[in-house]
């Protein structure tokens, strides 16, 4: 009964084929060097050209169409097959273009990679540059990396950051080399543990690398600010507070008609009042316990580091006062 029943299900399923030939899947074709590829139906080969030139024209007439995953196929093709050929870097760069225009960023910035290293005389190398730092900067927006290229998983600063430095490698010095440096330091910023001291250290790079540009007077003014952010912590550290006004004060040196400089002088001003604060915490700790001698130095602090606040004015008094309680010893 049952070898019965196995015979029906296979004359079945063979008269099913048989009778709904339209409804078989569309073909899966492999090519070597290519790997395996979906084609529709009735549509395998059509694009698919024996020379370099003609392939690459089927790619570029589909990328103008704005038929981009033909592009992409026919420039992949192209690239495979003839990657020595004088039409190969142009295809990589299509190829590039196609990812990018699919929405494919990771994989369009991959692509845009291999067209700089493979091919680093391409007359497109500084246009690859700027479709790679606009990806980058998309990522560094918050938009969310994907799995396999195509699941969305989560935002990473992280991989934004290996991108920019990516960019900067390929040109250091090129029209987007600063601006990438810079977002290195603003994706620092922005990762979920706040990482401020690279952060400082990403812009100071801009700073020294290109301190007769522009650039460099925003790039000193931020490591300044972020060394701010870091004394401002919960661990409160002093020597960092004093890199800011460190920071900040050779900025307002070396850029004195930028316009943060008002910004800088005020965080100077803050840092100095907070700096001020500590050691007057730290001494009156000191005074409640008589231990006078202690308290005196960290009261002298106060006036050294602020000295013509309502702190430095306390400060003095509870110095007058220790004296005469000295004395009177």
């Amino acid at each position: 009964m049952k070898h019965c029943r196995l015979a029906w299900l296979s004359i079945l399923t063979m008269a099913i084929c048989v009778a709904f030939p339209y409804r078989s899947p569309a073909p899966l074709i492999y090519t070597p060097g290519e790997g395996w590829r979906y084609e529709k139906a009735g549509g395998e080969g059509k694009w698919v050209r024996t020379r370099a030139k003609d392939q690459l024209d089927v790619a570029q007439k589909a990328y103008e169409a704005k038929e981009y995953s033909l592009a992409k196929k026919a420039s992949t093709r192209t690239v495979n097959q003839w990657p020595f050929s004088d039409y190969a870097p142009q295809a990589q760069y299509l190829l590039a273009k196609s990812e990018d225009a699919l929405g494919h960023d990771e994989r369009a910035f991959k692509a845009y990679q291999k067209l700089l290293e493979k091919y680093p005389k391409i007359d497109n190398y500084d246009e690859a540059l700027k479709r790679q730092q606009e990806i980058a900067n998309r990522f560094l927006a918050g938009k969310w990396f994907k799995v396999f290229g195509v699941i969305p998983l989560f935002p990473s600063m992280d991989k934004t950051i290996k991108m920019y430095e990516q960019i900067v490698k390929n040109g250091p010095y090129s029209t987007v080399g600063p601006q990438a440096q810079m977002n290195i330091g603003a994706a620092y910023e922005k990762k979920w543990a706040k990482d401020y001291p690279e952060a400082a250290r990403a812009y100071e790079k801009v700073a020294d690398r290109f301190n007769g540009q522009p650039v460099a007077a925003e790039a000193l003014y931020k490591a300044g600010v972020a060394y701010m952010k870091q004394a401002k912590t919960a661990e409160y550290d002093q020597s960092v507070s004093s890199q800011a006004m460190s920071t900040f004060t050779d900025y307002t040196t070396l850029y004195p008609d930028h316009d943060k400089v008002p910004e800088a002088k005020k965080a100077v001003t803050s840092l100095r009042t907070e700096q001020a604060l500590g050691s007057f915490q730290i001494a009156r700790f000191y005074e409640r316990r008589k231990l006078w001698e202690g308290a005196q130095i960290y009261y002298n602090e106060v006036l050294i580091k602020d000295p013509d606040s309502k702190l430095a004015d306390d400060a003095r008094r509870h110095i007058d006062d220790i004296k005469n309680r000295l004395k009177a010893k």
